[in-house]
């Protein structure tokens, strides 16, 4: 299907409506013009005022009776839920709300009675509304942070509840409402239960720390705008809604409520995910007064009555003119909302059909000299326009100079030679003979590949795209002895050289799919003076927080034991940068680099090595490895700085490559990039590679101010390639002295290594 067809297709806004005064869910013709208001969803409470008076009661005289007798009392018991306590009851609408949890109780206070019987209060409210048919509920997040005065012990008790509650209701969708900052005024002005106590309450400071309430939920999740960096961690968590209460917006010009533009890019961004949040407008009206006013006026108009001051009341009235213009004044909100949905950036043709649905999808990455591969995994590969383009202009270059660099040729006729090595289906043959006829220089061109099946396909394109131009030959590339100049394999063989090798072996990581060994194996057929394509490739990395792909894997190791200790090629999206760039410290760094062809040197060595000649090897060879693969072994040591605080679960991996240099003029280097802050300007839209991912088994939590400290091995034993890792956190104490506040197992692929 044509990509200009979905040109106009952008995230959907869903909205939803909260008000923390409703005690009582709507009823239907209230739920009913809610919805006509163009919001999708409203909030519901389970308990009401009736409950709330009998629970602050019960602590007021077992607070009172404590006091009294001067002596520990049991907990105090929270009676059974009555018809009174509730107007919650199961029906067909209840499956759409979404339930609210009292938001009195404090599930962190300091004081046992209060904390106990929060806890029951949202057990009773958790398994009734669970027996009502609720399908989400909104939790209220704790009132005070981990970060802040002693708030450590609170945040445990609060995550435990949390815990007790999601264990009552197992098919309940659990959402902690909490503020992505803290400052006064964002929050819900409601009394807690916890006033009632004698407990010393905390002062309110003046300084405003950001990221205490991003503590406070990563605390629970493992037992004005707020700055980029804030929105970035929060990115990278299961957001479920984002809430928009009245001082979020401003007024425009002719006022009606709009938002500035950061937070505008904030929500754009965030729709951007494959499971974008929901945006909750909460306390901008209506009451519930106003949607029965608003309904009972659509009912007058539809019955074409008249209707008698007694009947309903005109509307001049005072009271009816304020519940219609409440109502006024939520579709304001909600119209600008619509409009705002419309002015994002269309998805573009690949996000629709292919990368949106990749998301954050763990992928084992491929073995290319082991497997064979499907057609269906080629085709994916030859959906990339960029990286091809980028491939044609190197060989265009490579030709265009080739004389002129006064560079001889491999074949009889002056045709320079050029093979490519793990053809597939052949996208890169056709791609050197369209450099061929674009410089008008001649090329013989042999396609080399292991894959029976797609041998066949290739001996088709030759037939019936090529012309016959092209020698087909089935063999692995490490096997094959070069272009067959005359006599037969069987026969009086005479093989000769090759002028330019082109192969597109590089992984998520550079090397991860082993290019280094395969050209290597293959470097034989090369002429002296002959070139790779590419000539050079170089993996980076960069530690991040990706909290969906760790819930991920710990799924999965039940049945996948080696989960945490395998490098996942992933499209990470979800995710926060952990490092900032500071002088002599990128956020993305280097970790080592190869280059093709080898020195001659190298490749004796390996003879050498491999026929027996050098014992042991050393460096990166293994117990029982004569070391003939060393010179492809790597090491780094990386130092990443890390200015506010926060947690990482593993280190994200990119490469770049060099695909040809030109050596005449004042030409740019032919590149190809997953670099984050690269590909734009080498590679821009190239999807054919998504980063690699290298968990860690337990997230490292990190204070402000930390460098991390990765180190990494690319280990082989001659027939297998896999990588180890470890990362550690340091802080400074002093301006000399630092000190190690955390550190990752060692990780090792070798149990899934890369099979030469």
């Amino acid at each position: 299907m044509d990509g200009a067809n979905f040109n106009q297709i952008r995230p959907v806004f869903s909205l939803g409506q909260h008000d923390s005064n409703r005690d009582q869910p709507l009823d239907d013709l209230q739920y009913g013009q809610i919805l006509n208001a163009g919001v999708n969803f409203v909030t519901a409470p389970i308990t009401n005022k009736h409950f709330h008076a009998r629970v602050k009661d019960l602590v007021s005289q077992h607070l009172a009776k404590a006091k009294q007798n001067a002596v520990s009392l049991a907990d105090a018991v929270v009676p059974p839920l009555t018809p009174k306590d509730t107007s919650l009851f199961p029906s067909h609408a209840v499956t759409t709300y979404i339930a609210y949890a009292s938001p009195w109780i404090d599930l962190a206070s300091t004081d046992p009675v209060i904390a106990s019987v929060s806890r029951q209060v949202l057990n009773l409210e958790i398994a009734y509304a669970n027996f009502c048919g609720v399908r989400s509920i909104i939790v209220p997040g704790p009132r005070r942070d981990a970060s802040k005065n002693g708030g450590n012990i609170g945040i445990a008790q609060y995550g435990r509840a949390v815990q007790e509650a999601m264990n009552i209701a197992s098919r309940l969708n659990f959402i902690i409402h909490i503020p992505m900052y803290r400052e006064p005024g964002l929050e819900e002005s409601i009394e807690l239960l916890s006033t009632l106590s004698e407990e010393p309450h905390p002062e309110e400071s003046r300084e405003i720390d950001i990221y205490s309430a991003w503590d406070s939920w990563h605390s629970v999740r493992t037992i004005a705008l707020p700055e980029r960096a804030l929105q970035d961690k929060w990115f990278a968590e299961p957001l479920h809604f984002l809430s928009l209460s009245g001082n979020t917006f401003q007024k425009n010009k002719t006022g009606h409520p709009a938002l500035p533009r950061a937070h505008q890019d904030m929500i754009f961004n965030y729709m951007r995910l494959k499971n974008a949040p929901w945006l909750l407008l909460s306390d901008v009206g209506p009451d519930p007064a106003s949607l029965t006013a608003e309904a009972q006026l659509q009912a007058v108009s539809l019955a074409n009555q008249v209707s008698t001051a007694a009947d309903f009341p005109p509307l001049g009235d005072s009271s009816v003119q304020l519940t219609t213009d409440s109502l006024k004044s939520f579709r304001t909100y909600v119209v600008y909302l619509k409009w705002l949905e419309m002015q994002q950036r269309p998805l573009s043709y690949l996000e629709q059909t292919t990368l949106t649905s990749f998301q954050d999808w763990l992928q084992s990455p491929l073995q290319p000299l082991s497997d064979n591969l499907e057609s269906a995994t080629y085709e994916v590969f030859e959906g990339d326009p960029v990286k091809y383009n980028q491939y044609e202009a190197a060989c265009t270059e490579a030709l265009a100079e080739w004389h002129q660099l006064g560079r001889a040729t491999s074949s009889q006729n002056g045709a320079v030679v050029i093979a490519v090595v793990g053809s597939g289906r052949g996208p890169l043959v056709t791609r050197a003979l369209k450099a061929s006829e674009a410089t008008g220089v001649p090329v013989q061109v042999w396609a080399v590949e292991k894959n029976p099946n797609a041998y066949v396909y290739l001996l088709r394109q030759n037939e019936m795209i090529w012309g016959g131009k092209v020698t087909v030959v089935k063999t692995d590339m490490r096997s094959w002895k070069g272009p067959l100049i005359s006599g037969t394999p069987e026969n009086n063989p005479v093989y000769g050289k090759v002028d330019i090798l082109v192969s597109e072996l590089l992984g998520s990581f550079a090397d991860n799919e082993l290019s280094p060994e395969c050209l290597d194996g293959v470097q034989h057929v090369l002429a002296p003076g002959g070139i790779s394509i590419p000539e050079s490739y170089t993996a980076h990395m960069s530690p991040i927080a990706t909290p969906r792909i760790h819930a991920d894997l710990l799924t999965r190791v039940p049945t996948e034991p080696n989960a945490f200790d395998t490098p996942w090629v992933v499209r990470l999206f979800a995710l926060d940068f952990a490092a900032v760039r500071v002088p002599d410290h990128p956020r993305f760094q280097q970790a080592w680099e190869f280059s093709h062809p080898v020195p001659e040197a190298t490749l004796k060595q390996i003879e050498t090595r491999r026929a027996g000649g050098v014992m042991g090897g050393g460096g990166g060879s293994m117990a029982g490895a004569v070391g003939a693969n060393d010179h492809n072994s790597r090491f780094c040591h990386l130092t990443f700085v890390c200015r506010t605080r926060g947690v990482i679960h593993g280190l994200a991996g990119y490469f770049e490559s060099v695909l040809y240099a030109p050596q005449t003029g004042n030409k740019e280097k032919v590149e190809i990039s997953t670099h984050p802050e690269l590909i734009d300007r080498k590679s821009k839209d190239m999807i054919s590679w998504f980063p690699i991912f290298f968990p860690i088994k337990q997230p490292i939590y990190y204070p402000a101010d930390t460098e991390l400290e990765v180190t990494m091995w690319r280990q082989t034993d001659d027939s297998r390639v896999w990588y180890e890792w470890l990362i550690e956190a340091h802080t400074w104490v002093s301006e000399t002295q630092r000190i190690k506040v955390a550190s990752s197992d060692l990780c090792s692929s070798r149990k899934v290594a890369c099979l030469m």
